[in-house]
């Protein structure tokens, strides 16, 4: 194609809130090449101050519909961190099995209804009704089985009601737990088809090594304990988040951006992927080689089939955690009422798109005195835009600007993008440039 273009895309589809992309190429030489945030920015933290330790979680699951559970669990840590809140083994159970509905719900939203269209040439998931129909009817399946275990545990999977810091205000039944159990198990019959599909579609062949960051624990694949690890650096305390994380401002965007040891680095389910796959399950590295993807793989593109690849783990931790309950009874646990003192703790947990971390101080009443939250789509910002600066000029004499334009809305929706979320900036000054 020529080697003066301009694209400019308004509102990328199929994410979740409001990015554009904007590339100028003038004579061949890339002028600009940048992915705009443009979410009107929401006070999170703000909204914290002089709230009470225990009406933390309910407000924070709010930030997002898609990723309740999420900021939920994040926030409960950060509280128990705080008050040094000793959790029973069940307890940690039900959070885990908590977060594995959110995940299922969330990976199969954006792996079958937002990814797959790109895949095969279609502007959105309806469209595949008439020619996929069995496809999208599982799909639906088995993002309904994600909503059905937070109900199970939580009350429901968005904005849950019953975990609280220091425990839950219900537990499930044997009966529920037994029925969630075998509804699981038939699940990994239809992630076998869903697998097989996405092993026939054509990925863009790119790769940029990058710096990969994610929760590390020794002996099992984190979700929602451990500390941060780089793939750089190695591991680092969860508690010196902030050296990681690093925030800065550009003008073209209303959320903070991240770097640590390059220029960016990615989080989510790639992260993930190369920094844990020893304690992936069996048939989760099964999966992965059916999918052609390995360890220290550099494609983000590859971030959706890293997303499949999870859902078996899940499948398989979830059962055993089931019948580990199962077998041990269920107990009635209250939970706990810490000691309130003059204390500060962070939560640091894996969400379907990253590591998200949660800060809070709180006084000797109980009440937040200063909070922070960091969002594991501003961690990614950067190194989408370092991506899409080194596909365009690649791509210049091989592609077509309406190619170049997919190429680049598939990149940012690989991520899995929660934008509303990134965007909590408390002054941005606009530069014209």
């Amino acid at each position: 194609m020529g080697e003066t273009i301009t694209i400019g895309v308004n509102h990328i589809t199929r994410v979740e809130g409001h990015g554009n992309i904007k590339v100028d190429v003038q004579n061949g030489e890339v002028k600009e090449c940048k992915l705009e945030i443009v979410e009107a920015p929401r006070f999170f933290e703000a909204m914290l101050e002089g709230r009470h330790y225990t009406e933390a979680s309910l407000i924070t699951s709010r930030i997002c519909g898609i990723c309740s559970v999420g900021h939920q669990l994040a926030s409960v840590k950060a509280t128990e961190d705080a008050f040094g809140i000793k959790l029973s083994k069940q307890n940690r159970q039900l959070k885990t099995l908590l977060d594995m509905g959110q995940y299922f719900e969330s990976h199969v939203l954006h792996t079958y209804f937002l990814a797959v269209p790109d895949f095969v040439g279609a502007p959105s998931v309806f469209p595949l009704i008439a020619t996929h129909k069995d496809v999208v009817l599982s799909a639906l399946k088995l993002k309904k089985l994600g909503h059905d275990i937070g109900d199970m545990v939580a009350g429901r999977l968005v904005h849950p009601i019953s975990m609280t810091p220091g425990g839950f205000t219900m537990m499930p039944t044997e009966k529920k737990l037994e029925e969630i159990l075998d509804r699981i198990q038939d699940a990994k019959g239809e992630l076998e088809d869903g697998a097989k599909l996405i092993s026939q579609l054509k990925l863009p062949d790119f790769q940029r090594e990058t710096e990969y960051i994610s929760l590390y624990k020794e002996g099992e694949y984190a979700f929602i304990d451990g500390n941060i690890y780089s793939s750089d650096k190695g591991e680092i305390s969860y508690k010196d988040y902030r050296n990681v994380t690093n925030e800065y401002l550009v003008p073209h965007s209303t959320a903070k951006r991240t770097r640590f040891s390059r220029s960016s680095y990615m989080v989510g389910a790639l992260a993930r992927f190369n920094n844990n796959y020893s304690w992936l399950s069996d048939s989760a590295k099964e999966a992965a080689e059916t999918l052609g993807l390995k360890q220290g793989c550099y494609n983000p593109y590859m971030n959706t089939v890293a997303q499949m690849v999870e859902l078996f783990h899940i499948i398989d931790n979830s059962t055993a955690i089931i019948e580990d309950m199962l077998s041990n009874g269920i107990k009635d646990e209250k939970p706990v009422v810490p000691e309130l003192k003059n204390c500060t703790g962070v939560g640091a947990v894996e969400v379907p798109r990253g590591i998200l971390f949660h800060e809070y101080t709180y006084d000797d009443k109980g009440f937040i005195t200063k909070a922070n939250c960091i969002i594991p789509t501003g961690q990614n910002l950067q190194n989408i835009e370092d991506d899409m600066n080194e596909i365009v000029p690649a791509a210049l004499k091989v592609r077509s600007k309406e190619e170049l334009t997919l190429d680049l809305e598939m990149l940012v929706r690989a991520y899995d993008p929660c934008i509303s979320c990134s965007c909590h900036l408390l002054d941005v000054e606009f530069i014209n440039e």
